[in-house]
């Protein structure tokens, strides 16, 4: 079989498709959503493809019919038709005061407004967002299509000062409240993030956002399956056990079928060694303090049970230390029992590298106060 190319980092659809790389098709998943809803939202951990995914709809959007032959939506969608797309990522930086976060924000609604050819604006954010909006649909003929990446990072970044993230909290509210508002000018919306906050505190009264975190439907709309790796990647098998593979790298689910996180597999095909790459991309400091503080005993996280209202949701004034191992990928489902009205969820790691690495991290925060020398560390997680 012929290998292609690595996508090791590529989050850009076009890129991906013209310098023939390997890509996992998602495309059914965006022609579902479109077809049965209008606004989304969707929380996966960092490295997983949210931003690709977002990337595929806006080409797809855009009807660059091209880079789509060979996928399923190819003979599904009307490529006479050209929505304008506006594009809102948090994703690049650090911002440290809310004067920062909304110029961030001004610098993004003038960029869409270039792009897409229409008048850029003056004023306050949100009606520069609702002129932005229907400017472009009157130039298009069609409604606006809004994808927002990343639309939490200015309040993660900032959890350790919680008066900073509750500032970057109300920017950011200002800001999404326009979608809402503007539902008849909007074809289709989906925000992405690492983590739920409320709604109530965030969304300002967007409650039409249709959350596809937990559907198991969804499950597999970012990550490879196991299906993926036995047929797209087969080319990259050789010499590597297919059953550690599997152990090291697969199980990280919400409610539908297992997935592995991409950055993980890809760089196991080039580098041909197994080790933690996605968990040594961002060691969750914070997290290991937190949990360390609160004296969370590691072995418990691996049988946990807990409720859907306790993974779905936090804010800056009731951060829980187990919706954020969730949310960010440390913990997993293992299963889920319906009790009446209410869905309890048992939790574990979801692999060998999480499990090791997790526990790595902990020992080292720890290692003061338990008088363990790092040399003490060597081969205690395999």
């Amino acid at each position: 079989m012929t290998r292609k190319k690595l996508p090791i980092g590529i989050q850009t659809f076009r890129e991906i498709r013209e310098d023939n790389c390997y890509y996992v098709d998602k495309t059914a998943f965006a022609l579902r959503m479109i077809q049965e809803g209008k606004a989304y939202f969707l929380s996966r951990p960092r490295r997983f493809g949210k931003s690709l995914f977002l990337d595929t709809l806006a080409e797809l959007f855009a009807g660059n019919e091209p880079l789509f032959r060979g996928l399923y939506c190819h003979d599904k969608w009307d490529w006479n038709k050209k929505y304008p797309v506006i594009r809102i990522s948090f994703a690049e930086g650090v911002m440290e005061s809310r004067a920062g976060l909304d110029a961030r924000i001004l610098d993004i609604l003038a960029e869409n407004a270039q792009r897409l050819g229409v008048e850029e604006d003056d004023g306050e954010i949100p009606g520069r967002f609702i002129r932005l909006i229907q400017r472009a649909e009157a130039k298009f003929g069609q409604r606006a299509v809004i994808l927002v990446d990343e639309y939490d990072k200015p309040i993660l970044d900032n959890l350790t000062a919680p008066d900073l993230a509750r500032r970057m909290r109300d920017g950011l509210r200002n800001l999404y409240s326009v979608i809402k508002g503007q539902n008849a000018h909007i074809k289709f919306a989906m925000l992405t993030g690492v983590s739920k906050f409320s709604k109530v505190n965030i969304f300002s009264g967007l409650n039409n956002l249709s959350d596809i975190t937990l559907d198991a439907e969804y499950s597999s709309i970012c990550g490879y399956t196991d299906a993926d790796v036995d047929t797209l990647f087969a080319p990259e098998l050789e010499g590597l056990d297919r059953e550690k593979i599997r152990h090291w790298y697969n199980g990280h689910k919400w409610e539908g079928e297992a997935v592995y996180n991409p950055f993980d597999l890809l760089l196991l095909f080039q580098k041909r060694v197994f080790r933690p790459f996605w968990f040594e991309t961002g060691t969750p400091t914070f997290l290991v303090d937190m949990l360390a503080e609160q004296q969370v005993f590691l072995p418990k996280l691996e049988n946990l049970e807990t409720s859907a209202a306790l993974l779905s949701s936090f804010d800056v004034e009731n951060i829980s230390p187990i919706a954020l191992l969730f949310q960010t990928g440390y913990l997993t489902i293992e299963s889920s029992q319906q009790y009446g009205a209410q869905i309890r969820y048992r939790l574990r790691f979801p692999n060998q590298e999480v499990r090791s690495s997790f526990g790595e991290a902990m020992l080292l925060r720890l290692r003061p106060k338990l008088g363990v020398r790092s040399a003490d560390l060597d081969g205690v997680w395999p």
